[in-house]
C-alpha cells in the first residue's frame, strides 16, 4: 500500500550517495597521522619557507579575465548538443541559436570596449 513504491530506487541512491562522502572523512580522520609536530603546523609551499604575506591583492583583469572565459566556455557547453542535433530540431531551433550567438557576442564587444581583453 506504499504510494511511492517506485521511488524506492531513488531512496536508496539517496542513501548511498549520503552514506559515502560520511564513510570517507571517517575512514580519513581514523587513519591519518596523530602526530602535530611544529612541522605540521607550518603552511606547505612545495618544501620551502613561506615568505611574505599569504593575503595579496591580485589585479581586477585577472578576474575579468576569468569571467570572459567563462562566458564562452559554457557558451560551447550549450551549443554543443544543439550542433549534435541539429540536423532534427529544424528552422526553429537554428533561430534561436542565432539569438544566442548574437547576446553573446553583444558581450564580448562590451567585454573588449571595457578592456576587460588588454593584458597589460
Amino acid at each position: 500500500m506504499f504510494v511511492l513504491e517506485e521511488y524506492k530506487y531513488v531512496l536508496v541512491f539517496i542513501l548511498i550517495a549520503s552514506l559515502i562522502p560520511v564513510l570517507a572523512l571517517s575512514t580519513s580522520k581514523l587513519l591519518r597521522p596523530k602526530g602535530l609536530g611544529p612541522e605540521r603546523r607550518t603552511t606547505y609551499e612545495s618544501g620551502m619557507e613561506p615568505m611574505g604575506e599569504a593575503r595579496i591583492q591580485f589585479n581586477i583583469r585577472y578576474y575579468m579575465f576569468a569571467l570572459v572565459f567563462v562566458l564562452f566556455d559554457v557558451e560551447t557547453l550549450f551549443l554543443y548538443p544543439w550542433a549534435v542535433t541539429f540536423n532534427q530540431l529544424g528552422l526553429s531551433a537554428f533561430i534561436e541559436a542565432l539569438i544566442f550567438i548574437a547576446i553573446l557576442l553583444l558581450g564580448l564587444v562590451y567585454a573588449w570596449r571595457k578592456g576587460a581583453l588588454e593584458w597589460t
